[in-house]
């Protein structure tokens, strides 16, 4: 659940652009974060309401090695998504790429959800609304200073890094992680968030508002997974 990090400004980043230029590109990326939320929602309502993610969470807690494959492959096509996204010229291809990245964190966010909506009542749209406000404050808070948070990218590679480690021996090893990592995930995912952030407005080039969208919902719903699941562990 971890997008790649890029620091290093490329020509035709929005820097070296005019104001309409940065505003443009900016307003473009945002709308479509917004379209990626609002696809996801759908999704997951989609197959809510049909009575699918009984199933779709059976299904995939069944398979050989469980979680770690649903991990596994989840990573190969965030990793593919997003070299799809900001590699490739082709419009179609990168809005492929983000429908690929979305559907993907769909699905693998069915059986959490199922969970929460089965066994914690109300939590999903409290985690919902903390990581909105988040989100909100860890934006407000690049805009207004304008700071380069580029300095990041070594810190959430490492970070990134250990936890992934961390989440593969638990499933192997049979080890729970507690509410402590998950509470340490949501600070790796807010400091995601302000890296990614500062990307926008110091670094992407301007046609890439397809990739910078999709690395900025990565962040987001990496900290609304472990919010939500933060707050259903608080609750056992």
């Amino acid at each position: 659940m971890y997008n790649q990090f890029q620091t290093t400004a490329t020509p035709g980043a929005i820097l070296h652009d005019s104001v309409d230029a940065r505003a443009r590109f900016i307003f473009l990326t945002y709308l479509h974060l917004v379209g990626a939320i609002l696809t996801f929602t759908c999704v997951e309502m989609a197959i809510f309401t049909s009575g699918a993610a009984q199933g779709i969470t059976n299904t995939l807690m069944s398979l050989p090695g469980g979680w770690l494959v649903v991990i596994g492959g989840f990573v190969l096509v965030s990793w593919f998504a997003t070299r799809l996204a900001h590699n490739v010229e082709s419009k179609a291809l990168q809005y492929a790429a983000l429908a690929m990245f979305v559907g993907a964190e769909a699905i693998i966010f069915v059986p959490l959800l199922y969970m929460a909506n089965q066994y914690y009542s109300g939590v999903i749209g409290i985690a919902a609304a903390f990581t909105i406000v988040a989100f909100i404050g860890l934006t407000g808070i690049v805009f207004v200073t304008r700071k380069d948070f580029s300095f990041l990218r070594g810190l959430l590679m490492w970070i990134g890094l250990c936890a992934m480690v961390a989440i593969v021996l638990s499933l192997i090893m049979g080890f729970t992680l507690g509410p402590w990592f998950s509470a340490l995930m949501v600070c790796f995912a807010g400091a995601a968030i302000l890296y990614d952030t500062s990307k926008i407005l110091h670094h992407y080039p301007r046609d890439r508002y397809v990739g910078a969208s999709l690395e900025l919902f990565a962040s987001v719903a990496m900290m609304f997974w472990y919010v939500l699941r933060l707050f259903m562990q608080a609750r056992d």
